[in-house]
Parts: structure tokens; C-alpha cells; sequence
């Protein structure tokens, strides 16, 4: 289970809702703020990274290559328009994890495979409050795609505990959920639900 954070400005109530995802058994955190400040990115990043140092679980930062190297976070994860996969991956040396969102585009996971990253997303999968205006996703293109790539796939994009078994069953090693989990009146409990879904299918 591949959690990422929501955009929060009050960085105790961030701390706090990630405590309970790790809790219930997240192994990776992405942190995730498209409108935060220089100061405050930094200052949550590294108070998250402390954090997910006490779990064993890498945090993984979006888009920002800068502050992924500043705070020495565990790897980062790139879109279309981000940092490109060849100068992230010489920046940050090869023990650091790259990810790259690929939407519904295999050529796109294909030449990142070709360029190093540790796992491709795909998605969504489903409506996503996250990211409104999204490219949809089928089934039937992860099969597709681990006929032909060898890393592990994210699915990510609407994923709901009612859903989400679909999604693991298509073939993804992960799934990445934001809303449906750090929006929980109890997180503890529904992370835990989610890391279930993983032994069921397994």
C-alpha cells in the first residue's frame, strides 16, 4: 500500500494522519504539496522523513528533485512535466527510488523503464478528487504492461477499499490512495484494511 499525503498547511494534523496510515501497515509514503511554500515543503519533508524513519517505510517526494536531495529523502517521483528520469537518476545515484506517472500511455512507461525508474503508476483507474481532470484507465492496459515491462506498477486514481481488489488483481504490485484513507474517521483501521486486500490476493 502506497500512500500519499493530502495538502495540508497545519503540518501536526499531516504528522499525525501519516503516523496512523504507517500504522496500519503503509509501506511507502509519497509526500505530495503542489501549493505549499519553499519553507513549508521543506519543513514537512523533513519532519515526515523523521517519521517514516521510525517505520523502516522510504518516503518518497513529488516532483521536487531539489528538496528529494536536500533533505535526503528515499527517492522521487516524476510526472510527464517534472524532472526528467536521466537527470534525476544522476543526481541521485542509484540507491534512491524513482517513479514516474505513465496515465494510460505504455510507450511512456516503456521508455521510462528504459531510463531507470524503480516502478511506473498508471492511472486513474477511477473518478479521483485528487487530479479532476485525469486520463482513465483500463484493466486490460496492465496486463498489457507486464507483458512488456519488468518493473512493478502503481495503480493509482480513485482507488476506495471498495475497488481497490480490482485493481491489485490486474497484475499492480501497488496501489497508491490519498483521499480514501487520510480522510477516514479512523486511518488506523482502514490502512489496515488496505494492506489486508495484499494478503487476500497474494
Amino acid at each position: 500500500m502506497y500512500a500519499i499525503t493530502p495538502e495540508l498547511e497545519n503540518t501536526g494534523g499531516l504528522l499525525d494522519k501519516t503516523r496512523q496510515v504507517l500504522e496500519g501497515g503503509a509501506q511507502l509514503i509519497q509526500y505530495r504539496n503542489k501549493s505549499a511554500n519553499r519553507i513549508l515543503l521543506k519543513e514537512q519533508a523533513g519532519l515526515l522523513l523523521q517519521l517514516c524513519r521510525e517505520y523502516t517505510v522510504p518516503l518518497i517526494i513529488n516532483d521536487y528533485l531539489d528538496l528529494t536531495i536536500e533533505i535526503g529523502a528515499d527517492g522521487l517521483h516524476v510526472g510527464q512535466h517534472d524532472a526528467a528520469i536521466a537527470k534525476a537518476r544522476n543526481q541521485l545515484g542509484d540507491d534512491k527510488i524513482i517513479g514516474a506517472s505513465c496515465y494510460n500511455n505504455l510507450n511512456l512507461a516503456l521508455q521510462a523503464e528504459k531510463e531507470g525508474v524503480d516502478y511506473v503508476a498508471f492511472g486513474a483507474f477511477f473518478p479521483s478528487l485528487t487530479k479532476p481532470n485525469t486520463v482513465s484507465v483500463t484493466m486490460n492496459l496492465i496486463a498489457e504492461a507486464k507483458n512488456k515491462i519488468t518493473v512493478p506498477i502503481v495503480g493509482i486514481g480513485g482507488i476506495r477499499l471498495t475497488n481497490a481488489k480490482k485493481v491489485i488483481q490486474s497484475g499492480c504490485a501497488a496501489i497508491a490512495v490519498c483521499n480514501d484513507l487520510f480522510q477516514s474517521v479512523n486511518i488506523k483501521a482502514k490502512a489496515a484494511q488496505y494492506a489486508q486486500l495484499f494478503a487476500e490476493t497474494n
